[in-house]
């Protein structure tokens, strides 16, 4: 059986303020959904391991949402993720970062899961994130000693949308300069509007309304 490994944010709040948050659960269930419905399995973990904070679990007529969120197997995953120490990437086929504005303080510059990411994708492992997921492909450094991003075009979460949101004064740095500084080519679309941007086995997502569509290319690559 094909397995996905998911790195969630251990952070909490939204940079260092006091606001709830962590990883956002839509960009999360959204995929895991699809995953369930195609018989791959998946692990979720995180650094500290243990319960991993989640926000977005009220979405109204969000069914995928609260339909993955009543599951029991999610349930017991999400509350005991895998701690980093215990993490083997040779264990799996794919990594697939979920978006939330915790993991800019945490998964966006961690030196474990971006040298289990590198060695994953240098080996021909498939590599996914949306939203604010793509922060976490920042610290992933090839053998060859380039960035992961050096020669991929993605997308990420935009100043428009954290302007929107109401976050741009609030997050610890902005993910689509971070990205455009980073990537050889950083790109998106409409605000809110879907955008998936595949380059090779790395998949990215611009925002919530584009996780679907990330678990849907995800999927086709593990199916080949």
């Amino acid at each position: 059986m094909k397995t996905v490994l998911i790195p969630v944010t251990s952070h909490a709040t939204l940079g260092s303020t006091d606001q709830a948050n962590g990883t956002y659960a839509p960009e999360l269930t959204h995929v895991v959904a699809q995953l369930d419905a195609a018989g791959v399995a998946y692990r979720i973990a995180s650094i500290e391991g243990g319960a991993a904070p989640l926000y977005g679990t009220d979405m109204d007529g969000d069914s995928v949402n609260d339909a993955v969120l009543a599951n029991e197997q999610f349930q017991a995953q999400i509350n005991d993720t895998l701690p980093l120490a215990q993490v083997k990437g040779a264990d799996y086929d794919a990594i697939f970062y979920p978006g939330g504005f915790g993991l800019l303080s945490d998964l966006a510059e961690n030196q474990g899961f971006a040298s289990i990411a590198a060695a994953h994708y240098e080996a021909g492992g498939v590599i996914a994130a949306v939203c604010h997921g793509p922060a976490a492909l920042l610290p992933i450094t090839l053998s060859n000693g380039d960035k992961l991003l050096a020669r991929k075009s993605v997308t990420g979460f935009t100043r428009e949308e954290e302007v929107d949101y109401n976050t741009i004064n609030d997050i610890p740095f902005l993910l689509e300069e971070a990205l455009a500084r980073n990537a050889a080519r950083y790109s998106k679309g409409q605000p809110w509007h879907e955008l998936v941007i595949e380059d090779d086995r790395l998949i990215t997502g611009q925002n919530p309304a584009s996780a679907h569509g990330v678990g849907k290319a995800l999927l086709a690559h593990l199916q080949g």
